[in-house]
């Protein structure tokens, strides 16, 4: 069946419609995989839930351990106070203050202690610090996370100062509060009142280990990001260069072809690739070539549509210029059947010549159909055998009964193809000469013999016969009366139907010629709804 043709105008609306399509393969990779690795950075956003979480247990534990130093602190003396909140402070890590009930200070752990810990200036870092830092602030934006106030120590330190303290001292449970120190590390706070003396306690510390270990997963997050996004560019790159730079060959060799130097170019064929590539490489150039031979074909038959012409036209111009310089009637007679002659010649060339150049082209469009061989063959031969141009020619058929052999095709052109390979063993067949016309199956083909009882087809002429006006007729014939291309056109028919023809010898052994023709077989086609086999 002739294969079915898209609309060019409805492949360049659909491909305009892709704004793809305007972007290189390469990038396209690239953008993918890059798109891809993008999800994996997600993991940013991690971190700052991650330090939320941080954070919020170190409140909780802080909280705890504030309520246990405040029972302590409760139950014990007061001269004992001063002992356990040295000892808890140095323990913990934390400072603890204590303030009256008028909201002065009255113990600070820093007062009699040594610092637990120091709230370092920002301009006294070094510079991978301050660089760590940078990274926060931009962690933090792209994650639009919110930022607790910086820390602001009071100059005169009285628990009004403190907002969670405030609000513990009027609740009277623990109350915790999250700033920033002057580094952006977490100050953490708790407040919590000693109950029966209107006192606080307030513990507070510089979580600077929380940094850390934020900084660290993200350190860690970003060397597999870093490696991740060098793979994916890498392995890009290599898929780029496998796909890419092939289809780029083969979009040069096409243009070349295109802009009409076929000849000279070779299209690569990629014979190591056993991918699509290679089977798209494979293709083109067979493509290329198959367009070459039919390049040469064209430039080969136009040069012997030129040479067949000539000579019917030259001799149709001597017939005509002797007709006006003759006088004698008898002459001029014979000169007149040679033009006629020419004329008719000239007439079966122009309809064969238009014949053979169209059965390519017909052959695309025509849908094929399943054709009984039985019944066109026997039609064939049974018209043949009444025509009374040759009657001494006897035919005779041999082949299947209707119905049970089957090929796929164009049945007026495979007709031809027979009534050809007929005329052509009738003409060498001497008087009383018998054709002999035989079908049969075999392996899956369907085979097709002609035989006749001329002379035969010598070796060395068996595949030059199938070539374009080259005829060698019997004398018997005449001059001028076939084209010489009965059987080109044959072979031509055949080759758009996937079947073949030969010439050999008569299997008997005796004077003649052989022609054989195989075409593919298919299956007996369904009944119609009536009950009656297509024909």
């Amino acid at each position: 069946m002739a294969p079915d043709t898209a609309s060019t105008r409805s492949e360049e609306r659909h491909a305009g419609g892709e704004w793809t399509t305007r972007i290189s393969l390469t990038r396209r990779i690239l953008a993918v995989n890059i798109f891809a690795l993008a999800i994996l950075a997600g993991g940013f956003f991690y971190l700052d839930s991650y330090r939320t979480r941080l954070i919020d247990g170190r409140l909780v534990s802080i909280g705890r351990e504030t309520a246990l130093i405040a029972t302590a602190m409760e139950t014990g003396s007061p001269t004992e106070r001063r002992g356990l909140l040295i000892r808890t402070a140095g323990a913990t890590g934390l400072r603890l203050r204590i303030y009256n009930a008028d909201g002065a200070k009255v113990a600070d752990s820093f007062a009699l202690a040594p610092p637990t810990y120091t709230l370092r200036d920002p301009k006294d870092d070094p510079i991978h610090i301050r660089i760590a830092r940078v990274l926060d602030r931009v962690v933090e934006t792209i994650a639009f996370a919110s930022s607790p106030p910086y820390l602001t120590e009071p100059r005169d330190d009285r628990r009004d100062a403190w907002p969670e303290a405030q609000k513990a001292q009027m609740h009277g449970s623990t109350t915790g509060a999250y700033r920033f120190a002057p580094d952006r590390t977490p100050f953490l706070s708790t407040a919590r009142p000693l109950a029966g003396s209107g006192e606080l306690l307030l513990a507070t510390i510089n979580a600077r280990d929380i940094t850390e270990i934020v900084r660290a997963e993200r350190l860690r997050i970003s060397l597999v990001l870093a490696a991740a996004i060098l793979a994916s560019v890498l392995l890009s790159l290599f898929l780029a260069r496998t796909i890419v730079l092939p289809l780029r060959r083969l979009a040069r060799a096409a243009v070349r072809v295109r802009l009409g130097r076929a000849r000279e170019v070779i299209v690569p064929r990629l014979p190591d690739r056993r991918d699509e590539i290679g089977m798209l490489a494979r293709a083109v150039s067979d493509m290329s070539q198959a367009l070459r031979q039919r390049i040469d074909a064209t430039d080969a038959f136009a040069a012997d549509v030129s040479h067949e012409l000539k000579n019917p036209i030259a001799s149709l111009r001597s017939a005509l210029e002797g007709m006006a310089r003759i006088e004698d009637p008898a002459l001029r007679g014979k000169l007149l059947d040679i033009a006629q002659d020419d004329v008719r010649r000239l007439d079966r060339l122009v309809t064969d010549i238009a014949e053979a150049s169209r059965i390519d082209a017909q052959l695309s469009r025509t849908p094929f159909e399943p054709i009984d061989l039985g019944r066109l063959i026997g039609g064939i031969v049974r018209a043949q055998a009444a025509r009374e141009t040759d009657p001494a020619v006897k035919i005779s058929y041999l082949g299947p009964p209707r119905g049970q052999l089957f090929v796929t095709g164009d049945p007026q052109k495979l007709a031809r193809v027979i009534e050809n390979l007929i005329d052509n063993a009738r003409s060498f067949s001497p008087e009383s000469g018998r054709v002999r016309v035989s079908v049969h199956a075999q392996e899956g083909k369907a085979l097709i013999a002609v035989e006749d009882d001329g002379p035969g087809v010598p070796e060395a002429e068996r595949e030059a016969i199938f070539r374009r006006f080259h005829s060698v007729r019997p004398e018997r014939d005449g001059f001028g009366k076939h084209s010489g291309l009965g059987l080109a056109i044959a072979r031509a028919i055949l080759d758009g139907h996937h079947g073949t023809i030969t010439v050999e010898d008569r299997p008997d052994g005796k004077s003649g010629a052989r022609f054989a023709v195989t075409l593919p077989r298919t299956a007996r086609p369904a009944p119609d709804r009536s009950g009656v086999d297509r024909p």
